[in-house]
């Protein structure tokens, strides 16, 4: 299983939010390349990053913080927020970013979405399904829209998606653990999906919970900021992959 840290911009900084609300925001630190590089030093290869600017605006806007890391780190980073056209697609890589994570748009320009898919392949788009009362959420968490996450997995199957970041956005920074039981049926339901858990992962057993159901990957956000899974333990986390 992938273990992959999250790092959430506004305004430049790295910031977590509460709930997926921009009014519950705390920032952990004003640079977050420094955050980048710790993260490097603890063995990880892969960054999850996230332009919350842009997805509220509709536009990349912190593509500079995404440039900086990419050229000052060696980690694999898949950056989402605000990738809504070509241009903001082209931005995205040209910065340095090696995948894209597409939310709004899967769900309101699908055929510019299958045409990514098509013309960079699976591996480098990632289909982001953010989920609230069963539908699924968009521009940055701000809208609910009418199709539930099950539907959006299946309108991109003939289109050879394969990884998908599901968070659960009641779960999101709350700290309480993952949406277990909406993984298990999903992992059930599309096998063959390369599924990233994200949101509310807080402890060392939900790590292992979440490995043992056979998850792809798991994103970790605020439980390293606040200290619940440190730097050290993700490191022994990492070490300890090659034996899975």
């Amino acid at each position: 299983m992938e273990i992959i840290p999250a790092i959430d911009i506004i305004g430049g900084k790295c910031v977590r939010l509460t709930f997926g609300d921009f009014n519950q925001q705390k920032v952990y630190n004003e640079n977050p390349l420094e955050v980048a590089k710790k993260f490097e030093q603890a063995g990880i290869k892969r960054l999850h990053l996230v332009d919350l600017d842009g997805a509220k605006t509709g536009n990349i806007v912190n593509y500079k913080v995404l440039e900086s890391i990419c050229k000052n780190t060696h980690l694999t980073v898949d950056f989402g927020g605000g990738i809504n056209t070509q241009n903001d697609l082209e931005l995205a890589f040209n910065s340095g970013a090696q995948m894209i994570t597409g939310g709004s748009v899967a769900v309101k320009q699908p055929g510019l979405f299958r045409q990514w898919l098509r013309e960079y392949g699976s591996d480098r788009v990632i289909l982001g399904a953010d989920v609230r009362n069963q539908k699924i959420a968009i521009k940055g968490w701000q809208e609910d829209s009418d199709l539930n996450i099950r539907q959006l997995i299946q309108n991109y199957l003939p289109y050879g998606i394969k990884k998908v970041i599901c968070t659960d956005i009641s779960k999101d920074g709350a700290m309480q653990g993952p949406s277990f039981e909406l993984y298990r049926q999903l992992i059930d339901e599309f096998p063959e999906q390369q599924f990233i858990a994200s949101g509310g992962v807080t402890t060392l057993d939900d790590v292992q919970l979440l490995k043992e159901m056979g998850m792809y990957g798991i994103i970790i956000g605020k439980a390293i900021y606040e200290g619940s899974i440190t730097l050290k333990e993700l490191e022994k986390l990492v070490l300890d992959k090659p034996r899975q």
